[in-house]
C-alpha cells in the first residue's frame, strides 16, 4: 500500500519530468531550426515564413537573443489570449469543443473538491477505524469513506454531498450541452459552402440487368429528385491501385535520398542489399535498385489504372448523389428512399477529406458479420488483458503480497527501492501497456467497415472507454483487492468478503493517484515536446529535402487522436466522480490535470495540429453520454459500498439517484442531441436563400464535379472519365430507357452501360 512518502516520491518524479519535458520545449522552440517543428499550422496556412533565412549563418540554427529565454514561459499566457470565436475559424469547430472537455472538468471539478475538502475530508479524518482493523491501509486511506464505521451517522455527510455533486455535474453538462448544440448550429450556418452540405452517399445500390450502376443511379434520383438532384459520382473499388501509389511513393523517397547522398559523395556509389528491410540478400547499386523499382510499379499502376477504367467489377454499388440545393440533400439524407428498406440506403456523405476510401468497397451486406466477429474478438482482448492488469497491481501492492509470500520482504524493503516501486513504476508500468492498445482498436474499427475517419475515431473511442472501465478502472479495483487482501480472504470466513472488498475499494486510490500523475501531468508535458516528431522532421530534413515544398511535406502537424486522447479524458472524469465521495485527496491531482492538459492543447491547436477533417462537433453526444455513464457507475459503486458499511437508514436514499440521472440523461438526449444527428429543413433553406441572393450565377455543379474522385484519379488528365452524372434541362415528357420494364424516365441517360449492371426500385 502506497503511502504518502511513496506519493511523494511520485510527485517529485513526475513533476521534475513535467518540467523537464516543459524547460526543453521553452528552449526548443526559440531556435529558428525548429520553428516548423512548433509552428507548422501557421506554414500550411501560408502566414509565417522561416527564420531560418535571414540573419548570419549561426542566426539561421541557434536564437542569440538572450532576452527571449527569460519569456520561457511566454507561451501559456499567449496560449489563453486567442478568443473562442476567433479559435474556431483558426482551427475549427471540433478542436474549440475537443478544448471544452478539459473546461468542463475544471467548471465540475474545482467546486466539488472545495466542498469534499470543507466537508468531507474532516468527517473522513476524525475517526480511528483503520487504526482498530486488521485491513492493509495507508495515511491517504485515513482520508477515505473507509475510516468511518459501521452504522455511523456521519454517513450522511456522504449522502447529501453525492447528491449535492451529481446535481451540480448535471447541471454543468446541461449547460455546456446547450451552448455546443447551439454553437454546432451557428457553425453550421456560417461556414462557407463544402461539398458535403449538398451530398448524399447511397449505399446498397440493387443490381441491373440492363443497366450500369451510374445509369441506374442517375434514373433513379431523376424521377425520385427530379427538381433537385444535380449530379453523381459513383465509386471504384481502387484499393490496390492506391497501395501501389503508396508503395511507389516508397520508393520514390528511397530513391531521392540516395541521390542526395551521392551528390554530396560522388565519389562514392551508395549501395544496398536486396534482402529482406536491406538486412540481408546481395548488394546491389542502391539508385540503380530503386529506379527499377519505381519502373516496375509504374507499369503495374498503369495496367491497374486501366483495369479499373475498364473492368465493369470495379464500379461498387455505392454513389455520392449531389443536388442543386442543401434542402435536397436534405430531404434525401433524412428519408426512406425505397419501398425495401435495405436498398437505396442515404446518409450524410463525409466531407472529402474525411473520407476512408479503403472501407467503401465493403459489401454493405458484409458489414453485419464483419462488427460480429470485432465484438467477440474485443471481449477476448479486453478478457486476456487482465494479465497484465494484475501484474501491474502486484506491483503497487507490496505489502499485501508480503502476506503471503515472506521471503519477498528483505529484497523490497529497501525504503527508496520501496517507494519508487509503490509510487512510481505501477503508474508508468500501465501506461507502456496502453501504449499499442489504440492502434489496435483503430484496426478493429477498420475492419467493420466505417467510411469516414470521424466515426471511426468515434467508434474507436468508444471500444478504449469501455475497455478502460473494464481493466483499468474495475480491473484495477478487482485484481489489487485480491493481492491487497489475500492473507486475510485466507482466514476469515466467506460472509467476511463482501466488507472487506467494500473497504479496500477506497484503498485504490492511490494507485490512480500514480497513474494520474505519469499519464496527465509527465505525460501532458510531453506532448507538447513533440520530441518523436523532432527528430523525424531534421533526419527527413538532412537526408531527403531538396525543396522548400520536399521540406514542407517534412512537416508533421498531427492532429488530435480523439479515438485515444477522449477516452483517457473520460477516465478522469469517472475516477474524479466516483472518488469525490470515497477518497476526496484524489481530486487536486485531477484538477492539475485538466489545468495544465487545456494549457498545453490549447497551444497545439493553434500553433500545431492540423485537423484531417471537421465534423462540426457530432463527437459531443457520445462525450455526453461517457460522462453520464461515469456519474452512474460512481453512483452505484457509492450505493455497493455503503451497503456493506451496513447504513441502512441513509442507504436506500442513494437508489434515487441514478434514477434522477437517467432521467435526466434521456432529457438531454431528446432536447438537444437532434442538432448533432440532423439537419433542420429551416436551417438548410435560409442557407440556400441566402447564397442564391448573393451569388445568383453560381456554377455549383463545376464546384462539385470532382470533390468526390477517389484521390488516386485526383491528378490525372483524364478526370472526366472519373466524373459521372451532368447537369442538364429536362421537362415532363417521358423517354425511353435501356431497361426492359419501366422504360419512362424524365430524361435520357447520356451514359453507354460500360458499368457493372443494376436494379432500379422506384
Amino acid at each position: 500500500m502506497a503511502t504518502l512518502s511513496d506519493i511523494g516520491v511520485a510527485a517529485a518524479i513526475n513533476i521534475l519530468s513535467a518540467f523537464t519535458f516543459l524547460l526543453a520545449f521553452a528552449i526548443l522552440r526559440l531556435q529558428p531550426i525548429n520553428d516548423r517543428v512548433y509552428f507548422p499550422k501557421w506554414y500550411l496556412k501560408g502566414v509565417r515564413s522561416s527564420p531560418t533565412h535571414s540573419g548570419t549563418f549561426v542566426q539561421k540554427f541557434v536564437n542569440l537573443e538572450w532576452r527571449s529565454y527569460l519569456r520561457f514561459l511566454g507561451w501559456m499566457p499567449a496560449a489563453l489570449k486567442m478568443p473562442e470565436p476567433e479559435l474556431i475559424d483558426h482551427a475549427g469547430l471540433d478542436s474549440a469543443v475537443y478544448l471544452r472537455i478539459y473546461l468542463i472538468g475544471l467548471k465540475i471539478f474545482v467546486p466539488i473538491a472545495i466542498l469534499a475538502f470543507a466537508v468531507l475530508v474532516p468527517v473522513n479524518w476524525t475517526n480511528s477505524t483503520l487504526e482498530n482493523s486488521k485491513v492493509v491501509y495507508s495515511d491517504i486511506d485515513k482520508l477515505s469513506i473507509s475510516n468511518i464505521p459501521n452504522e455511523s451517522q456521519r454517513f450522511w455527510a456522504h449522502l447529501v454531498m453525492a447528491y449535492v455533486f451529481s446535481f451540480w455535474t448535471c447541471y454543468v453538462l446541461r449547460k455546456e450541452y446547450e451552448i455546443i448544440a447551439s454553437m454546432r448550429l451557428h457553425f453550421l450556418a456560417s461556414e462557407k459552402r463544402r461539398p458535403d452540405q449538398f451530398t448524399v452517399l447511397v449505399r446498397n445500390v440493387p443490381p441491373d440487368p440492363d443497366e450500369s450502376v451510374s445509369e441506374l443511379v442517375e434514373h433513379f434520383f431523376l424521377v425520385n429528385h427530379r427538381d433537385h438532384y444535380l449530379t453523381h459520382q459513383v465509386v471504384y473499388n481502387a484499393n490496390k491501385l492506391a497501395q501501389l501509389v503508396k508503395e511507389k511513393k516508397q520508393m520514390q523517397n528511397w530513391l531521392d535520398y540516395y541521390q542526395l547522398k551521392y551528390d554530396r559523395n560522388p565519389s562514392k556509389r551508395p549501395t544496398r542489399k536486396t534482402g529482406f528491410l536491406g538486412l540481408c540478400g546481395k548488394k546491389v547499386d542502391a539508385i540503380e535498385f530503386y529506379t527499377s523499382e519505381i519502373e516496375r510499379l509504374s507499369k503495374e499502376e498503369a495496367t491497374e489504372r486501366e483495369k479499373v477504367k475498364k473492368n465493369p467489377k470495379s464500379v461498387m454499388p455505392v454513389a455520392f448523389v449531389s443536388f442543386r440545393t442543401r434542402w435536397g440533400a436534405a430531404v434525401c439524407a433524412q428519408t426512406q428512399q425505397a419501398r425495401n428498406p435495405t436498398l437505396w440506403l442515404t446518409e450524410w456523405a463525409p466531407e472529402p477529406r474525411d473520407i476512408y476510401w479503403q472501407n467503401l468497397p465493403i459489401p454493405f451486406v458484409s458489414l453485419i458479420v464483419r462488427r460480429l466477429i470485432i465484438a467477440v474478438a474485443f471481449f477476448f482482448l479486453t478478457f486476456f488483458f487482465m494479465i497484465p492488469i494484475a501484474f501491474v497491481q502486484s506491483l503497487a501492492n507490496i505489502e499485501g503480497i508480503e502476506k503471503a509470500a515472506p521471503f519477498l520482504k528483505s529484497i523490497i524493503e529497501v525504503h527508496v527501492i520501496k517507494s519508487f516501486i509503490q509510487g512510481f513504476l505501477p503508474g508508468i508500468a500501465l501506461k507502456i501497456f496502453l501504449i499499442f492498445l489504440p492502434a489496435i482498436l483503430m484496426l478493429m474499427s477498420k475492419f467493420e467497415g466505417f467510411i469516414s475517419l470521424s466515426t471511426l475515431e468515434r467508434r474507436s473511442a468508444s471500444k478504449y472507454y469501455l475497455f478502460l472501465i473494464v481493466n483499468v478502472f474495475l480491473g484495477s479495483i478487482i485484481t489489487g483487492t485480491a493481492f491487497e487482501q489475500l492473507h486475510t480472504f485466507i482466514k476469515q470466513s466467506a460472509n467476511e468478503i463482501p466488507k472487506t472488498i467494500g473497504v479496500s475499494i477506497p484503498m485504490k486510490a492511490t494507485f490512480f493517484i500514480t497513474y494520474i500523475m505519469v499519464d496527465g501531468w509527465a505525460g501532458i508535458a510531453g506532448e507538447i515536446l513533440r520530441l518523436k516528431p523532432l527528430v523525424i522532421y531534421h533526419l527527413k530534413n538532412f537526408f531527403l529535402v531538396k525543396t522548400e515544398k520536399d521540406r514542407e511535406e517534412a512537416m508533421d502537424p498531427g492532429s488530435i487522436d480523439f479515438g485515444s486522447s477522449e477516452p483517457q479524458i473520460q477516465l478522469y472524469f469517472l475516477l474524479g466522480l466516483v472518488y469525490a465521495v470515497v477518497t476526496p485527496f484524489l481530486l487536486p491531482f485531477i484538477i492539475i490535470f485538466f489545468g495544465l492538459a487545456y494549457v498545453v492543447f490549447r497551444h497545439q491547436i493553434i500553433n500545431v495540429y492540423n485537423q484531417e477533417y471537421e465534423s462540426g462537433a457530432a463527437f459531443w453526444p457520445a462525450v455526453h453520454g461517457r460522462i453520464i455513464c461515469a456519474l452512474i457507475i460512481s453512483q452505484l459503486l457509492l450505493l455497493g459500498l455503503l451497503s456493506t458499511k451496513q447504513a441502512a437508514q441513509s442507504t436506500p436514499l442513494l437508489i434515487a439517484l441514478p434514477i434522477l440521472t437517467i432521467s435526466f440523461h434521456r432529457f438531454c438526449k431528446n432536447r438537444y442531441e437532434p442538432a448533432f444527428v440532423k439537419y433542420p429543413l429551416q436551417e438548410a433553406m435560409m442557407k440556400d436563400t441566402l447564397e442564391h441572393a448573393r451569388e445568383p450565377n453560381l456554377d455549383l455543379k463545376s464546384y462539385l464535379l470532382n470533390a468526390y474522385i477517389h484521390p488516386v484519379f485526383k491528378d490525372e488528365e483524364d478526370d472526366d472519365n472519373f466524373s459521372m452524372g451532368e447537369e442538364r434541362e429536362y421537362d415532363n415528357t417521358l423517354v425511353p430507357t435501356k431497361r426492359q420494364s419501366r422504360k419512362n424516365t424524365p430524361a435520357q441517360s447520356k451514359y453507354g452501360g460500360s458499368s457493372s449492371p443494376s436494379q432500379l426500385q422506384l
